[in-house]
């Protein structure tokens, strides 16, 4: 059986890196050398023989560069992907080396559909109409209505108002609506007291003023509405069943088979889904597509090529194990020799797993969360710590 043995003088040769990723590194070429002298070290060279060649550690070496940098970029992937989704590709080069400095753009897109449906912003329109109630007639069927309407789809009715309702934020600044200058009597029915809405909102927060107008659209919906109403599939039901008289609140009257109008608000459910997927070639779309690269091995500080010379270790270990698994025994004069192929097999795969294990640690510690997490702890304990500090009372 003729294999061959580490001869104990590992040369660098380009052609014996599988992917030459990393050869243009002087850094690299160096290193490659004396991972090569390392690991055959750890294996036992020279006392016992190594059946392996200089390619197969600088093979080991680039593999583990290129699994450090793997598991680095899906850490940076997973911090700077909401901020990078929909990104042009082509408007950087590869963020290996880059600061990206977070942003709601993603944010912001997922909250509009909140607001959407809240009927508070997002880009789902709400429209507004109404049903004529009839006298004795307690369910209307909307799909109908759409039909009549000339409404293709389905519709999802969000609102419904016995009135045509006026904006909550029209009676609130309102200076004829008894709600804009000192408007106390209408402002009483939000329990606001005598804040007025034109003549209180320039001093007071816009938090304020978003609260009096909830709270007003809330009372005219509870407080003043002559029907209760629900919903189901598409058929509206009101209660109680309208009646041959109904007397609305601008002196309207109505009789006969038509006793008021019942308005409400609805969206089309097609234009909430339109927008649902956008065509995004050449643009930041998922992790696969995240502009990052191996990494540039003369940038890697000593904390992870210490990493990658023990993971190196590791691969070393299962090539060699590989290597004299194609042979149990070897005879010698007189007897067996048996391998170590099941041993060296079972080191790597518990040395693999542990690095992996301690560098996906270290990553979560080093993480923006875990960073701003830790921040905020530091200043709690900080404050705590000078709470028991006497403050200095200056005077003159």
């Amino acid at each position: 059986m003729n294999v061959p043995i580490y001869d104990g003088h590992p040369l660098w040769n380009p052609d014996a890196v599988p992917f030459k990723f990393y050869n243009n590194s002087i850094d690299f070429q160096k290193d490659c050398v004396k991972v090569a002298e390392f690991c055959a070290i750890r294996l036992g060279y020279p006392l016992v023989d190594i059946e392996l060649q200089s390619g197969s550690f600088f093979t080991a070496f680039e593999e583990a560069i290129t699994v450090y940098g793997n598991e680095l970029y899906a850490y940076l992937v997973r911090d700077n992907l909401l901020t990078l989704e929909g990104f042009e590709i082509e408007d950087f080069n590869f963020l290996n080396n880059s600061i990206v400095t977070p942003n709601l753009g993603a944010i912001i897109r997922m909250s509009e559909q909140y607001g959407a449906e809240a009927g508070t912003g997002g880009n789902v329109p709400w429209y507004k109409d109404y049903v004529e109630l009839k006298e004795g007639v307690q369910d209307y069927d909307l799909k109908a209505w759409a039909k009549n309407k000339n409404i293709s789809g389905s519709i999802e009715i969000k609102k419904v108002f016995y009135e045509e309702p006026t904006p909550a934020s029209a009676r609130y600044l309102s200076p004829y609506d008894g709600f804009g200058f000192g408007g106390a009597a209408a402002a009483g029915v939000t329990g606001l007291g005598g804040f007025g809405g034109a003549g209180g909102f320039l001093m007071m927060p816009l938090n304020y003023d978003m609260q009096v107008i909830q709270a007003i659209g809330m009372n005219e919906m509870v407080r003043q509405s002559n029907y209760s109403f629900e919903m189901h599939n598409n058929v509206l039901r009101v209660f109680p069943i309208p009646g041959p008289f109904v007397h609305t609140n601008d002196d309207t009257s109505y009789s006969g088979s038509c006793v008021g109008n019942m308005w409400f608000e609805y969206i089309k459910v097609d234009e909430r889904t339109s927008g649902s997927v956008n065509p995004a070639c050449g643009k930041v779309t998922n992790v696969s597509d995240m502009p990052y690269a191996n990494p540039d091995y003369d940038l890697i500080n000593s904390i992870g090529r210490q990493w990658i010379f023990e993971y190196t270790l590791a691969l070393v270990k299962e090539i060699l194990g590989y290597v004299r698994g194609k042979y149990s025994t070897i005879p010698i004069p007189n007897a067996d020799l048996t391998l170590n192929q099941a041993d060296l097999l079972a080191a790597a795969t518990a040395e693999k797993t542990a690095l992996l294990e301690r560098l996906r640690a270290y990553f979560d510690e080093t993480s923006r969360a875990s960073l701003l997490a830790r921040r905020a702890n530091e200043k709690e304990s900080r404050d705590k710590e000078l709470e028991g500090v006497p403050t200095f009372i200056y005077i003159g």
